[in-house]
């Protein structure tokens, strides 16, 4: 890997315009380097940038633009968000350029569905990826349509298809997106079914609907309501936790002290 190395300058030097732009405790800056895979020392209004060339280059005009955007106005200083360093870290476009910052994880993950091979499609889902496989707890957080849930399940259905666990669990709070449902009619599984069927939906699509259905009997996959996972131990399991923003901190606590 060639190593690159720039400096910049940004002026005027102002001190509230450069604590706009690395934000708190220099977060901006910390999710610049971790985006991109470089180190960026300060020393007042002095830049030093080390590492691949392309994000380098890419660091430096984004740092550049986005000192711009902290110019007063009507004497207020704008402040500059991490959401702000994602979009323009996304309009450079150097994570595309870069072959190597995308590594195929999904060659791991080898689910063939309908629509064939399951594999990640972003930097970002890459980097999922890699996470779910690497470690035992993994916090997807991101928009919707992003494929964090799916991606989820096909790494849960990889893993059962290897042995490496012996079921499933699919759990999600029960909490309506935006609109009242009312009345549920029907037994525990009916009542819960609504709120899962996305998670059903990714199954049903990488095992087939029959496949699915079997394993839900033998319970391999169990689908169940956040509030039946009070007192369980859970072994050699794989567990998603859908939705998981809609949960309480006594929940989450919960969830996070069945693992066995």
């Amino acid at each position: 890997m060639n190593v690159a190395t720039q400096e910049i300058l940004l002026e005027p030097a102002d001190n509230k315009r450069l604590l706009s732009l690395c934000g708190p405790f220099d977060d901006n800056i910390k999710q610049l380097e971790r985006r991109l895979g470089i180190e960026i020392n300060r020393r007042d209004n002095r830049f030093k940038l080390v590492g691949k060339n392309l994000c380098v280059v890419a660091a430096a005009d984004i740092l550049r633009h986005l000192y711009v955007d902290t110019a007063p106005i009507r004497g207020v200083i704008p402040d500059i968000d991490p959401e702000q360093i994602h979009l323009a870290i996304k309009e450079s476009r150097v994570l595309e350029q870069v072959a190597d910052s995308v590594p195929d994880y999904g060659k791991a993950v080898t689910i063939k569905t309908k629509r064939g091979m399951v594999k990640p499609r972003t930097p970002n889902q890459a980097q999922y990826i890699a996470n779910i496989l690497d470690h035992d707890i993994t916090f997807g957080i991101g928009p919707a349509g992003t494929g964090k849930t799916y991606l989820a399940v096909a790494a849960a259905v990889d893993a059962l298809e290897r042995q490496e666990i012996r079921r499933i669990l699919l759990t999600r709070p029960a909490v309506e997106a935006g609109e009242k449902l009312g009345f549920l009619p029907g037994d525990l599984s009916q009542k819960v079914d609504p709120y899962l069927r996305p998670l059903y939906d990714a199954l049903f699509e990488m095992l087939g609907f029959e496949r699915v259905e079997k394993l839900i009997e033998r319970n391999v996959i169990e689908v169940a309501p956040l509030a039946y996972m009070r007192g369980r131990t859970l072994n050699d399991a794989f567990i998603i936790l859908d939705e998981s923003q809609n949960t309480t901190i006594e929940q989450m606590k919960m969830f996070l002290t069945r693992i066995g």
